[in-house]
């Protein structure tokens, strides 16, 4: 792990994941699930609902990287996962249903903390990044509803593969013009910061939901509450 001092000397660029780091993922697809549950009669809680839709998602997207067989669209695979959890939930559903419950994610809003901070670390001159594994014209539809314009805004389609595989951060660091020991990225899941820290890039994990990072050799190198506590240690 580096020091504040030590990153603060050599990072020139802080890349950050986009879902569930920038924009808050889970309360926005609760807000946006809970109305079509409720209408379709399902009685269970559309928290419940969305962690399994997520946890869904990431599963085959790990599955799409790992057989290495040609990358499949994020929203393909949001999709593949909306329905599976309305099967496992006993929900009849359309096709339209699913694509539009997916089509919330480019409709979320960020952290209250984010833009704030943002603007900060870009005024102390920082490059300022996105690394999603969003596709290009999800990442394109979401950015009015973040109301911050970054330097760059990476889909790992540019890669052909999903976070965490090593293409997807060496293929990003790249497209952005630097060494990956110059940069930063800062992501809420331990997973990506895994991935980011073995290609070679800085870490910072953002902790806002107080859980342990969990044993590895590719620990991060800033652990913070939030983004307004991540401006702090690369302005102060």
């Amino acid at each position: 792990m580096a020091t504040a001092n030590e990153l603060k000397s050599t990072i020139k660029v802080c890349m950050f994941d986009q879902y569930g780091t920038v924009v808050d993922m889970q309360t926005g697809l609760v807000e946006a699930a809970t109305p079509f549950l409720r209408a379709k009669g399902w009685q269970g809680d559309p928290n419940s609902f969305v962690t399994w839709w997520r946890r869904t998602h990431f599963e085959n997207s790990m599955i799409d990287a790992l057989i290495d067989r040609g990358h499949t669209p994020y929203r393909t695979i949001g999709e593949r996962a909306v329905a599976y959890v309305m099967d496992r939930c006993g929900i009849g559903y359309t096709a339209q249903e699913v694509h539009d419950l997916v089509a919330a994610i480019e409709r979320l809003k960020p952290f209250p903390d984010v833009v704030p901070a943002l603007e900060e670390l870009r005024a102390h001159g920082y490059r300022l990044a996105i690394l999603s594994n969003g596709d290009p014209d999800m990442l394109a539809a979401a950015a009015p509803h973040i109301g911050f314009v970054f330097d760059h805004v990476i889909s790992v389609a540019a890669a052909g593969y999903f976070k965490p595989h090593f293409a997807t951060y060496a293929k990003a660091a790249e497209i952005v013009g630097a060494d990956r020991t110059r940069i930063l990225f800062v992501a809420n899941h331990a997973f990506d910061c895994i991935g980011a820290k073995a290609s070679g890039m800085r870490t910072a994990f953002v902790d806002r939901r107080k859980r342990p990072f969990g044993e590895t050799p590719h620990r991060p190198d800033l652990i913070v509450p939030d983004f307004a506590a991540l401006a702090a240690a690369l302005v102060a």
